[in-house]
Parts: C-alpha cells; sequence; structure tokens
C-alpha cells in the first residue's frame, strides 16, 4: 500500500472521532517538530483495562514510511477499534 493511501486510511479513521471502546491512541515524536522518528500506538480493550504500547521508529520521518504506516493501518483493522485518536503534532523528545 502506498503512503498517501495509508495515510488518507488513517485519517478517515481519526475523523469517525471517540465512539467509545476498543480504543487506539497514536502519538508521535522526534527531535524536532518538523519530523518525527518514532510513533507510539497504545491499544485499550475496554475503560480501566490495561493499555498495550508498540512502538515504530525510523532514521527518516515516519510519517512518510510506508511500512510503518501500512502496519498501522493493519493494527487499527485487525484490532477492530471503534475509535482512533491521533494526538496533533510531534512530541519532542
Amino acid at each position: 500500500m502506498n503512503v498517501d493511501k495509508a495515510k488518507k486510511r488513517i485519517a478517515k479513521q481519526v475523523k469517525k472521532g471517540c465512539k467509545g471502546y476498543p480504543k487506539i491512541t497514536l502519538a508521535y515524536f522526534g527531535e524536532s517538530v518538523d519530523c518525527a522518528t518514532e510513533v507510539v500506538v497504545q491499544f485499550a480493550l475496554e475503560e480501566g483495562s490495561e493499555v498495550q504500547e508498540e512502538r515504530f521508529s525510523s532514521d527518516t520521518d515516519v510519517r512518510e514510511n510506508e511500512v510503518i504506516q501500512s502496519a498501522l493501518i493493519k493494527i487499527i483493522e485487525r484490532s477492530n477499534a471503534n475509535s482512533v485518536i491521533e494526538i496533533e503534532g510531534v512530541s519532542i523528545r
């Protein structure tokens, strides 16, 4: 899947808003606000349940990495997430 298609599919899921659980949260981190070198994916099955977390990193911007964006789509689809929340911007590490 090309990166633009993956990004559009993620944006579509985010646009649906918070519809309850299961919930996935995407947060981007990097050395500057222009380049996210890490994405953290958090999954919560239900309120109060333990949050599972997975991290992906790259030497380049993970938002432009086709493999990582495709993996995020697969995680969202396989978890049957009702809510996908994306933290805006890049947090500085």
